[in-house]
């Protein structure tokens, strides 16, 4: 599988690729405030590049379980000034984590090259014609519920044919806007409206989503099902369930892996890389 747009071509055959998390938020549950300051944000993504990132991903809205919305021109604040600078000095892609289209039009026009959807196309109508506009890949995520009630007692009938249906539809919604076949990326959403073994059994069963023949990103980084089997250890220390999870999500079919410990985890999905093509990749 490959990702080719404007400049960008990312051989996802070759390597799983490292999406590189900035929040530029007050209310992160893993690393809130840290990079609230746009010179931070910069500084750390840049960081993240020379540790091992292909791709940053920057985000102005805490979607942690029970966060309230946060106004857009308070998104937009948070993000575009981050875009803008980075964009400068940044050969990787940029992508935009939002579900706002208002968001994601300013970030793309400030030098954004994808989109980061945690609502799977379905929070705002003008979402897909925005993307399709721009030509760029979006990321597809599954959640049941929106953040301030997703973690509500999650229940489903069957877990992994009920995200494959929403992301059949979202896909259907992504192609009739014009967004192109080969730009669309899903997520299946790892404590996204997810009980703690629906979160194992994505992981696990992770190679059913090929039937739907696209590219598969996986968030677990640093995520409190993680420090429910270490003890309850805090996001500061999971790094080592982390890695556990990507090397897990990478054997079953992972091409893009989000974190926020890049270095580690690069390291971590190049070993794991060996192992499946059973060879060092140059």
């Amino acid at each position: 599988m490959r990702l080719t747009w404007n400049r960008f071509d990312l051989d996802l055959d070759l390597k799983t690729h490292i999406m590189g998390i900035v929040n530029t938020t007050p209310d992160s549950f893993s690393d809130g405030g840290r990079y609230f300051d746009k010179d931070k944000a910069v500084a750390h993504a840049l960081r993240m590049l020379d540790d091992g990132a292909d791709i940053i991903d920057i985000g102005g809205e805490s979607t942690r379980p029970g966060s309230a919305p946060v106004p857009i021109d308070e998104e937009l604040r948070r993000t575009v000034p981050v875009i803008e600078s980075l964009a400068k000095a940044c050969p990787a892609p940029i992508s935009i984590d939002t579900c706002k289209a208002g968001v994601a039009r300013r970030a793309l026009d400030a030098g954004a090259a994808m989109v980061n959807d945690i609502s799977g196309l379905r929070s705002d109508p003008d979402m897909p014609s925005v993307v399709a506009r721009h030509g760029v890949p979006v990321v597809i995520m599954h959640m049941k519920g929106r953040p301030a009630d997703m973690q509500i007692n999650p229940s489903y009938g069957a877990l992994i044919p009920e995200i494959i249906g929403f992301f059949r539809e979202s896909i259907r919604i992504a192609l009739d806007a014009g967004i192109g076949q080969d730009l669309i990326i899903l997520d299946p959403g790892i404590g996204f409206g997810k009980t703690f073994n629906n979160n194992l059994e994505i992981i696990n069963r992770l190679a059913g989503f090929r039937i739907l023949d696209k590219p598969l990103m996986i968030g677990t980084s640093r995520k409190a099902f993680i420090g429910k089997i270490l003890d309850d250890a805090p996001p500061s220390e999971r790094i080592e369930g982390t890695a556990a999870t990507v090397t897990a999500s990478i054997l079953n079919g992972a091409n893009i892996i989000r974190v926020h410990d890049v270095r580690q985890i690069a390291r971590v999905a190049k070993v794991t890389d060996a192992i499946k093509r059973e060879k060092v990749l140059p």
